[in-house]
């Protein structure tokens, strides 16, 4: 059998872990073979393609980012988008995709696969952690680890000059990075998307940390919203999926907090420098575990599913379930972190 993969979405590390396990095992326990589509979902729609053996795979296990590129393309968007895919797929021999990437990515694998007939099974991948059906994907732990680093950075800055710093973090829908890295880093606030903010409440935490004689970090993920207010975007170009950029949420809630309070105030934006470098051991067991499993279910022709883990064992669902409705922060969850505000 050849098996095409595709790595689509924001890059992050592990991608490269996830190739280098399929192919491994594919070629080596069921003699498969392996092609790779370039950029996402634009490889199989324009024919883009590389080479995927072993010699190819060998020595990127420590790599971050993909061999592969990605993308934001959505070929349901692109004229005879389908079409020009199965044309694509017959032409290179290829009779099964693995797709691998976040909610965008799996949910065109997952309308391919009911809808169009054409073999897919999916691997979850997002720094955000809000795939559904997944305890954890992978990329998230190394994520919260940058985030974790420079949060603890930070407190002594934050301390030497008596200001408060605002630590913007990515989190579209979900605050998962906020949270993880807010609590392992002590932050005196967290503010995730999921839970509205009052900027009068933030500002008492702020003046509260500040009457310790220490100085407040505040974690905002970004796409948290104060009670009175949308979330705050970059311009309103919207990618093909229908996203907006987000940007400027840090900038905003610090301004805020200046002019409340009269305390300094400083922003960080990680960005990308929490989707760059190599992957945590975590997310290489992680997603090394998953390569493995996507090319079994290949294997046995169970198509139409995305590997997933629960509890510590890897398990196979619906794409069509696993990408209905992300998985966003438990109140219950955030209300543990509100022990250390302020």
């Amino acid at each position: 059998m050849r098996v095409g993969m595709l790595t689509g979405g924001g890059d992050c590390p592990g991608l490269n872990a996830v190739l280098r396990a399929a192919v491994r095992k594919g070629v080596q326990e069921y003699g498969h073979d392996f092609i790779g589509f370039r950029d996402g979902w634009r490889g199989p729609l324009e024919g883009d393609t590389r080479e995927l053996d072993v010699p190819a795979v060998r020595g990127i296990l420590s790599r971050g980012g993909t061999i592969l590129g990605s993308s934001r393309t959505n070929p349901l968007k692109a004229e005879g988008g389908v079409r020009r895919i199965k044309e694509n797929l017959a032409k290179f021999e290829v009779e099964a995709l693995i797709a691998i990437g976040g909610e965008d990515t799996l949910g065109v694998a997952a309308t391919l696969s009911a809808s169009h007939g054409i073999p897919c099974v999916g691997v979850p991948k997002t720094i955000d952690n809000d795939l559904g059906s997944t305890d954890y994907t992978f990329g998230f732990d190394t994520a919260v680890n940058i985030a974790t680093e420079a949060i603890d950075r930070l407190h002594t800055t934050a301390e030497s000059h008596m200001r408060v710093l605002v630590i913007e973090v990515m989190g579209r829908h979900a605050g998962w990075i906020a949270l993880h890295s807010g609590l392992a880093g002590g932050a005196n606030v967290i503010l995730i998307p999921e839970q509205r903010f009052d900027i009068d409440q933030v500002c008492g935490w702020v003046e509260s940390r500040f009457r310790t004689g220490t100085a407040p970090v505040v974690v905002v993920a970004e796409g948290a919203m104060p009670k009175e207010g949308d979330m705050v975007v970059k311009n309103d170009e919207v990618d093909s999926f229908g996203h907006v950029r987000l940007s400027g949420i840090g900038d905003r809630l610090a301004q805020e907090i200046e002019q409340r309070t009269g305390k300094e105030a400083r922003t960080t934006v990680l960005g990308h420098v929490q989707r760059g470098g190599t992957p945590s051991a975590f997310d290489r067991w992680l997603a090394t575990r998953f390569g493995l499993h996507a090319i079994d279910a290949v294997n046995e022709g169970d198509y139409g599913k995305m590997v997933a883990l629960q509890g510590t064992g890897i398990v196979r669902v619906p794409l069509t379930e696993a990408t209905a409705q992300l998985k966003t922060v438990d109140p219950a969850l955030y209300a543990e972190a509100g022990v250390f505000f302020g």
